[in-house]
């Protein structure tokens, strides 16, 4: 099991979870967020540089068997990308997901997913 951390611009939101659904991955947690990257918009004021306003984005937490990996990658890329890709399209993370339990059933494991 792995969990697939995305972190995605605002306005791309309806088109990933469109693009999800279609191949079959649904479900997903959303929170808008805030941060910067190489989007930055480093300002001088009074001649001196401040830091970069922090920008809003959506990050999407998806827990999936191993053999959906791929696909929800692959879905989220095509999906979340503007045309040839912007800086700020965003980032992918894939980190191994240990456990997983499902509290009404107290099923664990992929079937938890």
């Amino acid at each position: 099991m792995k969990l697939i951390t995305a972190i995605i611009q605002p306005d791309r939101l309806d088109h990933v979870r469109e693009a999800l659904i279609q191949a079959d991955i649904t479900r997903i947690t959303v929170s808008r967020v805030t941060g910067h990257g190489r989007q930055e918009d480093i300002e001088i004021y009074r001649g001196q540089k401040i830091a970069p306003n922090l920008i809003p984005k959506i990050r999407l937490d998806i827990a999936v068997n191993n053999e959906f990996v791929d696909i929800t990658v692959d879905t989220i890329i095509s999906a979340a990308s503007h045309g040839v890709g912007e800086i700020g399209d965003g980032k992918i993370f894939i980190t191994p997901l240990e456990e997983c339990i499902r509290i009404r059933t107290r099923e664990r494991g992929g079937k938890a997913i």
